[in-house]
């Protein structure tokens, strides 16, 4: 079965006071530890977070370079990040490829350092406003998943974690209900029984990215596809956090 996951995208906010303070409090409170905790902090607080979390929360980081290392001024390596302590990174965020010009030809090499390299990721996907008003969201993310990153084999995406987030839905305060989100969630894991089997469909989780919070997740993982959240704003308050934790 999927694992139950609940990961923390701070983007780019907090001091590394307030983020010490915050992976202070998330330890602090009551969590349901059959939910795997992840936070990813600035790539610069990763050594220091990892530091003050304990062994149950998981360090990740936002972003890496496909590299191993070369003349990319400003970018971090695998290698880096995991000598620094990330054991997690993200590929294919929305904003990474709105605003930093990310291609899915690009994240397919972010998909191939990181299996090479040995190093989990959540590759995340999802449709545009203008994409769901025309109903081409399935084949939009369909395409996404094709070009960055089922070429993988069954062995290697094995285990794997997707993140759904609907770029409509994202700081904006609009949430997907929850049929919108299981209707993808149930398509994505349909197309992964088509491209790999049922088994390798079961060992990937699917968490929901898109305005997610302590309101609104216990409905949303409520849903049979759904398998956790990937939580921006929310993530930034400990109880906040803590209770979309314990929402399964």
């Amino acid at each position: 079965m999927p694992q139950k996951i609940v990961a923390g995208n701070w983007k780019m906010n907090l001091s590394l006071t307030e983020g010490l303070d915050l992976v202070k409090g998330i330890d602090a409170c009551e969590r349901d530890q059959n939910v795997r905790t992840i936070v990813f902090p600035p790539a610069l607080f990763v050594n220091a977070i990892g530091a003050r979390a304990s062994g149950e929360i998981e360090v990740g980081v936002q972003n890496f370079h496909p590299e191993s290392e070369g003349a990319f001024t400003g970018e971090l390596s695998i290698k880096q990040l995991k000598s620094a302590g990330a054991t997690i990174g993200l590929i294919g965020h929305s904003e990474r490829r709105a605003y930093f010009g990310e291609s899915n030809a690009f994240l397919k090499e972010k998909v191939d350092a990181a299996v090479n390299n040995d190093f989990e990721f959540i590759f995340c996907c999802g449709e545009p406003l203008f994409i769901r008003e025309k109903n081409g969201e399935l084949d939009f993310v369909k395409n996404q998943l094709n070009e960055s990153l089922f070429h993988l084999s069954a062995e290697q995406i094995q285990g794997k974690i997707i993140a759904y987030e609907p770029v409509w839905a994202i700081g904006t305060g609009r949430t997907a209900s929850s049929a919108q989100a299981e209707d993808m969630h149930k398509a994505i894991r349909s197309w992964i029984v088509e491209k790999y089997d049922q088994a390798t469909a079961e060992s990937i989780s699917i968490l929901y990215g898109g305005s997610c919070n302590r309101s609104n997740a216990n409905e949303l993982f409520s849903c049979p596809n759904v398998d956790g959240g990937l939580i921006g704003g929310a993530s930034l308050k400990a109880d906040d956090f803590c209770s979309i934790i314990n929402a399964f």
